[in-house]
């Protein structure tokens, strides 16, 4: 039985996280940071993980980027593996994760559904074979009008991955409002949509010469994302100190 440690466990995603977790017996959520704490759960919950005093194997985070250096100090302090999930992290913050990384195991997925971890994989070899031929490489995110970072974790994944198969030689354009002039061959363009209760939808396109090749992925659910979650926080626990991601989780 592996003792999962929620931070962000009123949030939407701990509480779904929660839900999946109850039905799966192989895992048990034995506590709870948020710093709201006025919804009933079935184990305690702190108001700061400072304040935790329940033995865990495995920290899932789900929270904001304002409580991950308070977190990955106490990860770190107990020797506790964390499934980190939260996105719009600052250079600061991604360098103090490679720091903590030295010293616990660390799971930093921008996303963490299958589907996803899969298109990372696809996306590489469509971008070798198309982007030399000449295509144009977009990304298109949408998201609910309450995603406060933009563009999305995901995105910047889904970019990262082409970009890595391309030598990194692409660099990433957000806004053309701005500056009047052509696209330039090399460059990714990333675009942010807000509105609704858009779940996740993402969008990968390779634009040539009068064709174009594109690849979508639409999650409908959160519970996409909460069972990955629960299936990192499996995977992670008692893991050697270092960086792993889905890819790992899925044997990607």
């Amino acid at each position: 039985m592996v003792r999962i440690l929620m931070n962000g466990c009123n949030g939407k995603m701990g509480r779904m996280i929660t839900e999946i977790a109850r039905s799966d017996e192989n895992v048990e959520i034995v506590a709870g940071v948020d710093t709201y704490t006025g919804i009933p759960n079935d184990y305690p919950v702190f108001d700061s993980i400072e304040k935790c005093d329940v033995e865990a194997d495995v920290v899932v985070d789900f929270s904001n980027a304002g409580a991950v250096d308070a977190f990955l100090d106490y990860c770190v302090e107990k020797k506790l593996p964390v499934v980190l999930c939260t996105t719009g992290l600052s250079e600061e913050q991604l360098n103090k994760v490679a720091e903590a990384s030295k010293e616990i195991a660390v799971l930093k997925s921008a996303n963490m559904s299958l589907g996803i971890n899969l298109l990372l994989k696809l996306l590489q070899d469509a971008a070798k074979v198309l982007a030399p031929a000449g295509y144009d490489v977009e990304v298109v995110e949408r998201h609910h009008n309450q995603k406060v970072d933009a563009p999305s974790g995901t995105a910047l994944a889904l970019a990262d991955s082409v970009n890595e198969a391309l030598n990194k030689e692409y660099h990433y354009v957000y806004d053309r409002s701005q500056v009047r002039q052509k696209r330039e061959k090399k460059e990714i363009g990333i675009s942010a949509v807000r509105g609704g209760t858009i779940v996740g939808e993402h969008e990968v396109i390779f634009a040539g010469t009068d064709e174009v090749v594109e690849f979508k992925h639409t999650a409908y659910s959160r519970s996409v994302f909460a069972k990955g979650a629960v299936e990192a926080g499996k995977f992670l626990a008692g893991k050697a100190p270092g960086m792993y991601d889905m890819g790992d989780v899925v044997g990607l």
